[in-house]
């Protein structure tokens, strides 16, 4: 997958090519890693996978009317969750990020792909969000160069430590990024 952007405790890291494909599609096929729909995912994964025993190779693309509680008895086998946003209008992959962050307890890759654009991010972040695939046809570099952060943050209430904060602006500082933050 081209054009991520993987927030780490550096700050955020350009990825050009992190290997993961989107598989959405029954019969699609795809090198390398796959992200699989919900249901595409269930219906292929051995038994030893769905029962917890191993990790699953394949990862998991929840769509907007998927219920993100069907993932909870597979959180211990998944490599990284996907969140489609078919379109920029489409805000219910934010509900499914801080659902999956707060009540189902995700705490591995929380990745936002399809209509994922610069104004997004941030809202994105702080619903749970800590990958960004940027769509291919928009700049990557561009879409990092503008950080916005509110915090405490709507609808959340998501208050960054002074720790994230100063190391936010070590990164903005170190980068040449433009920090742009609509609370103090």
């Amino acid at each position: 997958m081209n054009n991520l952007i993987r927030l780490t405790e550096h700050g955020p890291e350009l990825i050009r090519d992190d290997g993961w494909s989107l598989a959405l599609t029954e019969g699609e096929t795809v090198a390398g890693p796959r992200i699989l729909s919900l249901d595409g995912w269930l219906q292929c994964q051995p038994a030893a996978v769905l029962g917890g025993l191993v990790p699953s190779a394949d990862a998991v693309c929840l769509q907007p009317d998927d219920e993100a509680e069907r993932l909870q008895p597979y959180l211990a086998v998944l490599p990284l969750i996907a969140v489609l946003f078919p379109s920029f209008r489409d805000g219910r992959g934010y509900s499914q990020a801080y659902l999956l962050r707060t009540r189902i307890g995700w705490t591995g890759e929380l990745r936002a792909v399809g209509d994922v654009l610069r104004d997004q991010l941030s809202h994105m972040r702080q619903c749970g969000f800590d990958a960004f695939a940027v769509r291919e046809d928009k700049s990557v570099e561009d879409a990092i160069k503008g950080l916005m952060i509110a915090s405490p943050a709507n609808p959340t209430g998501a208050v960054l430590t002074d720790s994230e904060l100063a190391d936010i602006c070590r990164w903005c500082d170190k980068h040449g990024v433009r920090l742009i933050s609509d609370e103090i």
